[in-house]
């Protein structure tokens, strides 16, 4: 039995690896792609998804979000009073673990909901935007993101399939000098305009004006046609992805998940240290502990 799970495991992730025109060049980053780990159940959102399989969707196909861009104005202003108190930045501590990699090319973030309530400082600061992302049932997770002169986030997918981004410029360039680039296809923000594409391609997204970049960012949920999907979509929400919460200021609400990563993000930093010390014992460590995994999770 362990090895017919495996085999799906493996089936799985190599069609997560090539989904899409554009791929990880390096084969030790398609094994690597923390990505293969949620492949079967990300098969599962792509078998059953009740949207196209693209890109990039039409925001057409989620009505109520209208109600988010009739009202871009309103969200804008908040969001600039925000960046002028200097309250749209990086974490300060190591307590954001699904974005802290981007932290460190210049992006920036003040989070309004994630997975199940409001974060209580955006309610605060921010009550417009949060009384308005309230009355879309699909929103599962909402932030203002920026992206200053200069910044860049670099090719990645995320592991999860089971939602959809979306992106409505508040403040932006509007230079195609600043975008966002999903499967080889580029789109370039635009105040007042909204964007929808699948995360799970790989995207990277560069600002090369010379003005900052801010939208509000929201996870949608991924609508699907078979119920038992969308049933294990929203008990992984509540369990997983609320464990992610983190704060904007003290006070603030921080998820599990994310009270343990900075002692994780220790091994990581042990890790650099190595790989930059001996780079072959780096890699034999590294794939040892993935095959012993394997062996522990599907053979033992």
């Amino acid at each position: 039995m362990g090895v017919v799970i495996f085999i799906l495991f493996v089936v799985c992730a190599c069609y997560v690896q090539m989904r899409g025109k554009v791929k990880h060049e390096k084969l030790t980053r398609r094994l690597t792609d923390h990505s293969n780990l949620m492949a079967p159940l990300n098969c599962l959102f792509y078998l059953f998804s009740a949207v196209k399989n693209k890109p990039y969707i039409s925001v057409s196909e989620f009505p109520r979000l209208t109600l988010l861009q009739d009202n871009w104005q309103v969200i804008r202003d908040e969001a600039i009073h925000l960046n002028r108190a200097a309250e749209i930045k990086a974490s300060d501590d190591l307590d954001d673990l699904g974005f802290n990699s981007f932290f460190r090319t210049g992006w920036k973030r003040f989070y309004l909901s994630w997975y199940g309530e409001p974060v209580a400082s955006a309610a605060k600061l921010c009550p417009a935007t949060v009384k308005l992302l309230a009355a879309v049932p699909e929103i599962k997770g909402a932030m203002f993101a920026m992206l200053p002169p200069g910044a860049r986030l670099v090719k990645h997918r995320d592991p999860y399939a089971g939602s959809l981004r979306y992106h409505l410029g508040l403040q932006t360039p509007n230079d195609d000098g600043c975008y966002i680039e999903v499967d080889g296809e580029r789109y370039s923000w635009r105040d007042g305009e909204a964007v929808m594409f699948d995360e799970t391609y790989i995207h990277y997204a560069e600002n090369t004006t010379d003005s900052n970049r801010i939208v509000l960012f929201l996870d949608i949920k991924r609508p699907v046609t078979f119920a038992p999907v969308d049933w294990f979509n929203r008990a992984f929400s509540r369990m997983v992805m609320s464990a992610t919460a983190t704060k904007n200021m003290p006070g603030d609400k921080v998820g599990a998940l994310n009270r343990i990563f900075g002692k994780v993000y220790q091994l990581r930093v042990w890790g650099k240290k190595l790989k930059a010390y001996n780079r072959r014992l780096y890699y034999g460590l590294q794939y040892g502990l993935y095959l012993l995994l394997i062996y522990l999770f599907f053979f033992a």
